[in-house]
């Protein structure tokens, strides 16, 4: 009886051996992948799972993007300049079956790809190019990796260049040619300033030989501006004297001519400007 009772016992402890050792707990972001004798049998969903102990082995594979840094890569452009370019990608898996049974080591192998492929597409483009057109070079890198990495089960979600880093001779170089490009620019707009002034000037001029008027009031105008600051010294145009008195003997003119109007009126004649007057106006 006791023998029975101590082969029950131990039994019972070998079921519960078996048990925990047949239970397997697959995450939600996990499946897992049963082999039976070296021979795969299936995939397993998350949650509580058996399996059957020393026969079968489960191989878990995550399912979450991850993230390749993608160190960085000594390549030379086009143009032969000689950059360092850092990049990092983003993959996850779509094929767990693929994943364990087409590659060892997914990341690792991903990051190989990465480093060669980076080199291949950055060295087709010039300097500039690698520099302004990030966008076209991450889809080209992108793509590349798409078509091998499909046939491990795994999919490149997306691909950035990370950072770019330039000889010191370079940089001077593009200083000195922004420099440039900014000096360029600021004359070409000095030059438009002066084209629309000297436009602005030729309107007025012609404004003024129109009316010669304008510029008398032009120069009173520079002269209240003057005394705003409070100078002990006005300077006056040289025309400007004459210009006044001339101002002054047509004024007159004026009134003499229409007191004459007046008189006529009242005398009842019709009202006759003085030839002699307008005829002195107008040479003035």
């Amino acid at each position: 009886m006791a023998a029975l009772i101590a082969v029950l016992i131990v039994l019972g402890v070998l079921a519960l051996l078996a048990l925990m050792l047949s239970i397997r707990v697959v995450k939600q972001y996990e499946l897992g992948v049963v082999f039976r004798f070296g021979r795969l049998v299936g995939v397993r969903e998350p949650g509580l799972r058996f399996i059957i102990p020393f026969v079968d082995v489960m191989h878990r594979v995550s399912l979450r993007i991850v993230t390749l840094p993608i160190q960085s890569q000594g390549i030379i452009t086009r143009d032969n300049v000689s950059v360092g370019v850092a990049a990092v990608a983003y993959f996850r898996v779509i094929d767990a079956v693929k994943s364990v049974i087409a590659i060892e080591n997914v990341r690792a192998a991903i990051d190989q790809i990465a480093q060669t492929t980076l080199r291949k597409v950055v060295g087709q483009h010039s300097l500039d190019e690698t520099l302004s057109e990030t966008d076209r070079i991450n889809s080209d890198i992108r793509q590349i990796l798409d078509v091998t990495t499909l046939d491990w089960g795994v999919e490149v979600t997306l691909v950035e260049l990370k950072d770019i880093q330039l000889p010191d001779t370079m940089k001077r170089a593009m200083a000195k040619q922004a420099e440039a490009e900014r000096e360029k620019r600021a004359k070409i707009i000095n030059a438009e300033g002066e084209a629309l002034a000297a436009a602005a000037l030729g309107d007025a001029s012609d404004v003024m030989m129109e009316h010669p008027l304008a510029l008398q009031l032009r120069n009173l105008q520079s002269l209240i501006e003057i005394a705003v600051d409070k100078n002990s010294t006005v300077v006056f145009p040289a025309p400007l004297m004459s210009t006044i008195g001339e101002l002054n003997s047509f004024l007159a003119r004026e009134a003499d001519a229409a007191a004459a109007r007046a008189a006529a009126v009242k005398a009842g004649e019709a009202p006759v400007r003085a030839v002699t007057g307008g005829g002195t106006a107008a040479s003035a």
